[in-house]
C-alpha cells in the first residue's frame, strides 16, 4: 500500500521496513502495536506504522525494551511533545555515553593485542635469529 494509504497489511509493514512479520508480532506483543483485527487478519493504522517506526529505530540504537515502550508511550500521554523530547534526549546521552565507553574499551584492548602481538613477533625473530 502506499504512505497515502489509510491502512496497512502485515505484509504491507514487511516490505516497507525490511522486516518481517514475525518482528510485527512481537511488537504487537509487547504492546507497542494494537492492530485492527477483520477475522484473523491484522489491520494496521499510520499511527501503528509510526510507532513500529520509532520502535525500530529504538532498536537501532541499541535501547532496551523498556525504554522503547516508555519513549513511544510518552506520544499518547500529552499534546505537548516536550517532556517526550528532553525524556527522548536524555535515553539518547545515556546510549551514547555507553557506546564512547564501549569505544573506549574496544581501543584499550586493540592496543593491547597490538602489543602481545609485536611480543610475539619479537620473540619468533628471536628464535629464527638463535
Amino acid at each position: 500500500m502506499s504512505q497515502t494509504a489509510a491502512t496497512f497489511s502485515i505484509s504491507d509493514l514487511a516490505r516497507e521496513f525490511a522486516i518481517t512479520p514475525r518482528t510485527i508480532r512481537f511488537w504487537e506483543d509487547q504492546g507497542i502495536l494494537a492492530p485492527q483485527r477483520e477475522g484473523s487478519k491484522r489491520i494496521f493504522t499510520r499511527r501503528d506504522r509510526a510507532r513500529l517506526k520509532m520502535a525500530l529505530r529504538g532498536k537501532r540504537l541499541g535501547l532496551s525494551l523498556a525504554e522503547i515502550k516508555d519513549l513511544i508511550g510518552m506520544y499518547n500521554s500529552t499534546e505537548d511533545e516536550t517532556p517526550q523530547l528532553l525524556e527522548c534526549l536524555r535515553v539518547i546521552e545515556k546510549r551514547r555515553a555507553a557506546l564512547e565507553q564501549q569505544r573506549e574499551d574496544i581501543e584499550a584492548m586493540l592496543a593491547e593485542i597490538g602489543q602481545f602481538e609485536e611480543q610475539c613477533q619479537r620473540e619468533l625473530t628471536r628464535r629464527k635469529n638463535a
